[in-house]
Formats: structure tokens, sequence, C-alpha cells
């Protein structure tokens, strides 16, 4: 059996569905969605999620906390945070300014954690859930320093990346079959007794 790590990039995926208007499948169960997509000859070892912590609005940060909250009951799952950065934009035409925040370091958590799972032996296919093209390096220097490791990207919904299809060993794509089976149960008990519900507007 081929020892299978997921990477899931949190925010590509979350833009690719809310783009579709697909937000009954926000309370996706990563773990299952992982096995749905391996073969046969494949077992999973570990899922790793990346993301980052929203701070407001507080219904927005209250139902990803429930979120992160249901993913923190899985086994052999691992959540890696990165940040928001604050920007001051400034409209050249009005003199408008406002304030937008940019996520950052998702790209860079999943490159370091797949070069060092590669490194250590810890898989033989990575199922990579993204389109971020920025992950060609990472992806090309994992199939160069070790060509016997696969690399299959999975593309969320509404997005691709010519980039990525090029340099990885292969790719397909997120559909709803597989989103519909990988969903959690509308309440889940935590092993704290705790309830958590789908949030209302997820459904």
């Amino acid at each position: 059996m081929r020892r299978v790590v997921a990477y899931i990039d949190g925010f590509n995926l979350y833009y690719g569905l809310r783009e579709r208007d697909w937000r009954r499948y926000y309370w996706l169960n990563l773990r299952a969605l992982s096995l749905a997509l391996l073969k046969p000859d494949q077992r999973l070892v570990h899922t790793h999620y990346f993301t980052s912590v929203v701070s407001y609005p507080e219904d927005k940060r209250l139902r990803q906390q429930t979120y992160l909250d249901a993913l923190g009951t899985l086994p052999d799952f691992t959540i890696h945070y990165g940040h928001y950065l604050s920007e001051r934009v400034t409209c050249r035409n009005c003199g408008y300014s406002y304030t937008t925040h940019h996520e950052k370091m998702t790209d860079v958590n999943i490159a370091v954690q797949l070069m060092a799972d590669a490194f250590h032996d810890r898989f033989d296919v990575a199922l990579l859930v993204s389109a971020d093209s920025d992950l060609v390096g990472p992806i090309e220097a994992v199939r160069t320093l070790s060509p016997d490791r696969s690399i299959i990207v999975v593309f969320p919904p509404a997005r691709h990346s010519t980039h990525l299809e090029r340099h990885a060993n292969g790719h397909t794509y997120l559909g709803q079959n597989v989103l519909r089976k990988s969903l959690f149960p509308d309440a889940l008990i935590t092993v704290d007794g705790i309830c958590l519900n789908r949030p209302e507007s997820w459904h």
C-alpha cells in the first residue's frame, strides 16, 4: 500500500466553493475528503490543513471557530496557521482610503511541510488540494530530489493552474460527488462532550 499525505490549502478551497456558491460544502470533513480521493492501493497517513484565523466580523469568526473545533476531532490531522496582513489602500481617483487584509504564509507553510515530509520519508504520494501556482517550486524540488514520489494536484471548484498541472505527476478536480460524501454530520460531539452544530447559513 502506498502511503498518502494530503495537503489542503484552506483559502483556495474556500474561495473556490464560494465562487460556485456551494456554501453547503463549507462543513467539510477534510479527512473524509482525503480518503475519498485515494486509489485502492493507497492508504492515508496524515492530512494537513492550512488556514488563518478570521478575527472579524464576529459572526464569521464564530462560524470558522466552530469549523476548526470540528476539524480538531479528526485523527491524524494537523491544522497549520498563517496570518492576515493589513494594508491601507487609497484610491488614486477620489482619494478614499480603506483597509484591506491579505492572508499570508499558507503557500510557505505548505511548501515547508511538503518538503519536510519528503525528506523524512513520510509519503509515497502527496495529494495537494490547491491551485496556487506559487507551489510549483516545492513540487519541482520534491520531484527532483525524490523522483520515486508522486505529487497529485487536486483542483478545488472553480480553480485551475496550468503551471501546477504541468509540474505535478497528475491532477484531478474536486466535484460535487466527492464533496457531498465528505460532509460532517449536522451535529457532532467532541471528546469533551461539547456539541458542535453546523452553522445555519452553511445548509
